[in-house]
């Protein structure tokens, strides 16, 4: 045995090397680079004084670097951030919640259930997908009216309970999970929710990771509905308030720009810990069939 394995030639160690000569990634490299720029002048934006920032020729590195910026943001009275970044959790975290759960189980029902009109209500489902969200914001707004939900957090997180785009990754990603197992939890005696919370749930991790975070991203970023929906400064939502700091502040770029930071930080901390689920979670929903 020991004569085979030193019979077997060894690979090379330049060949692990070898998909960072391919000619895909020396065009993906400086797109990327150029892609950063503006979040990079941003972040080095926020650390400058007000003089440095407006000078001309600019400079790229802060020359005087200070943290009176962010000091200045976070104890400004009329900017309670803490506030705004409180009604921007409970939207996004809130749409996160209903989405995932009801994603999931119409995934799991499209998946491995069988009834009739099932592919006609499924494609009407997808079909969606394709109706642009302007579209429907008159509308929209109207019933809100009607509910009493304008200037009310509710108007964000109720008509965002059902994803067509959510349905139908958790569907792809439902395929892949054994009938098998479904079929031995019933022979168990357990019922159907039983089935999917404790059997199909978890089974689903990688997808509930990758469209939970693709989900808090959108709804923390989300500027025209909330615009919209919510008229009163107490309700609103950072990128909102973010918008009348900057035409507040005037020419005061660097005071904007270490609110942006202050803004995208946790959007930022959140990719930092799950970001790996989210290649994982698309490779694997793609493959289903």
């Amino acid at each position: 045995m020991r004569a085979l394995t030193q019979a077997l030639p060894r690979p090379r160690r330049w060949r692990r090397w070898t998909p960072w000569f391919r000619p895909a990634y020396l065009v993906l490299f400086p797109l990327s680079l150029v892609a950063l720029l503006p979040f990079v002048w941003m972040v080095l934006g926020a650390f400058k004084t007000g003089a440095e920032i407006r000078q001309i020729p600019p400079t790229f590195f802060p020359q005087h670097f200070t943290l009176e910026n962010f000091r200045t943001v976070l104890s400004d009275p009329d900017l309670p951030l803490l506030l705004f970044y409180r009604n921007s959790a409970i939207v996004a975290l809130a749409n996160v919640v209903q989405v995932l759960f009801t994603s999931s189980l119409f995934g799991y029902i499209f998946a491995k259930f069988e009834f009739r009109g099932k592919g006609l209500l499924f494609w009407f489902i997808m079909a969606l997908m394709i109706v642009p969200s302007q579209l429907t914001m008159i509308p929209g707004y109207l019933i809100l009216a009607r509910l009493g939900l304008i200037n009310n957090l509710l108007g964000l997180i109720l008509p965002a309970a059902i994803d067509p785009f959510g349905i139908f990754l958790f569907r792809q990603f439902a395929h892949g999970i054994p009938s098998e197992l479904m079929d031995a939890a019933r022979v168990d005696g357990a019922n159907e929710f039983q089935i999917y919370w404790r059997i199909v749930l978890p089974q689903m991790k990688p997808a509930l990771a990758t469209f939970g975070l693709l989900t808090f991203m959108f709804n923390w970023n989300a500027y025209l509905w909330p615009l919209i929906v919510l008229t009163e400064k107490r309700v609103r939502t950072l990128p909102i308030i973010l918008t009348w700091y900057s035409t507040r502040m005037g020419n005061k770029f660097h005071l904007t720009m270490a609110a942006a930071v202050l803004v995208v930080f946790p959007v930022l901390l959140l990719l930092m810990f799950v970001q790996r689920w989210i290649v994982k979670g698309i490779t694997l929903s793609g493959l289903r069939s």
